[in-house]
């Protein structure tokens, strides 16, 4: 290690001059000791992990240093250990309950909250920019320094830190196995239930300024009628963006209803109704479990004008279609005329909504 100094330098600055760099390497494995467990045998793989591309740095032979590489052996590291792991845990369950959960788990989104959680992102090397708001640098970052972990202690190392470090302690599997976050799947079995025709289509794709990362915007198509758009750093995050404003509108716009299902109509050539109320966008609701209703409940009092009571309205279609918002039973979707269990309907949709 270098340290250059000039002769008009005082005794004491250059004493702190040598000592700053070995401080920065202790600050760095006390940081990495206190997010794996242990500490690094080789330090440089974990710098590089940390190091975004938009800082432009290069090796002696002038290639790009920065941790894309170590991102793409950790992403299929995690895929490997995670799926090990789903797989023991959850005993007897179907394989697209199994690839639903690891997906779940690795997603950008779940990783990039970890990394926030774990205090991985504040020692991420970027531009200088602040890059807390961006899941898709923190997510890479997470990656990255599980291929770190790989190549400086071994597979082994990489499960236990996944084992102790992040399900023992910041992820609770099952929850993230029943928890139902994504828009894009309820959409999708809202469209499959209603046999709409559903399209995600790209309609831009740039850079962020500041990180350089790209930046895609897809829009909504249902039968052909344009519904929302998103934006995200992945085709995935964009494409969940614009799930859940479209899911939003749907909601509060029954006249878009009725455009899909006129749209519909002129395709078949035959009126049909929708089947499936619109799913609840409300994120609080973590869990697919269908609560009892009361069904002694008192009905409401009719609404009335003038002291006469009001003839009940028949409701319109799009009325009906918004009619159950909260829960929603899937068990009688079916594929090739065969009916299907409700975990099977929900694999599906969620194996496609997890697709690019």
């Amino acid at each position: 290690m270098l340290v250059w100094f000039s002769k008009s330098m005082r005794l004491k600055d250059i004493i702190e001059r040598i000592k700053l760099p070995f401080r920065k390497e202790k600050e760095l494995f006390s940081s990495l000791y206190d997010i794996m467990g242990f500490y690094p045998h080789e330090i440089s793989y974990y710098r590089q992990a940390l190091m975004h591309k938009s800082v432009g740095r290069r090796n002696d032979k002038g290639k790009p240093l920065n941790n894309e590489r170590l991102e793409f052996l950790g992403d299929a590291l995690l895929d490997a250990v995670v799926g090990h792991i789903v797989y023991q845990h959850f005993e007897g369950k179907r394989e697209g309950f199994l690839t639903n959960t690891r997906s779940k788990l690795v997603s950008r989104d779940t990783l990039g909250k970890l990394a926030e959680e774990m205090g991985l992102t504040r020692l991420i090397l970027s531009s200088g920019h602040s890059n807390s708001h961006n899941s898709y640098m923190a997510g890479n970052a997470f990656e990255a320094l599980v291929g770190a972990i790989y190549l400086d202690q071994g597979y082994d190392a990489v499960m236990r830190f996944m084992q102790k470090r992040i399900l023992a302690k910041l992820i609770n599997i099952d929850k993230v196995a029943y928890k139902e976050v994504n828009f894009k799947s309820k959409l999708i079995e809202w469209s499959q239930r209603n046999r709409v025709r559903l399209e995600y289509k790209q309609v831009q794709q740039t850079k962020e300024e500041e990180t350089g990362s790209p930046v895609f915007k897809f829009q909504v198509m249902l039968e052909g009628v344009a519904g929302e758009t998103g934006k995200g750093f992945s085709k995935k995050e964009a494409q969940q963006q614009a799930s859940e404003a479209t899911l939003k509108r749907l909601k509060r716009e029954p006249q878009l209803i009725d455009a899909i299902f006129a749209s519909k109509s002129e395709r078949t050539k035959m009126e049909e109704e929708p089947t499936m109320a619109v799913p609840d966008t409300a994120k609080e609701q973590e869990f697919i479990i269908a609560q009892p209703q009361n069904e002694n409940a008192a009905e409401e009092p009719v609404e009335k004008s003038k002291g006469e009571p009001r003839k009940p309205r028949k409701p319109s279609m799009a009325e009906e279609a918004q009619a159950e918002m909260v829960d929603f039973d899937l068990s009688d979707i079916t594929h090739n005329e065969q009916e299907k269990s409700r975990e099977d309907i929900i694999a599906e949709a969620e194996a496609q909504a997890f697709k690019e």
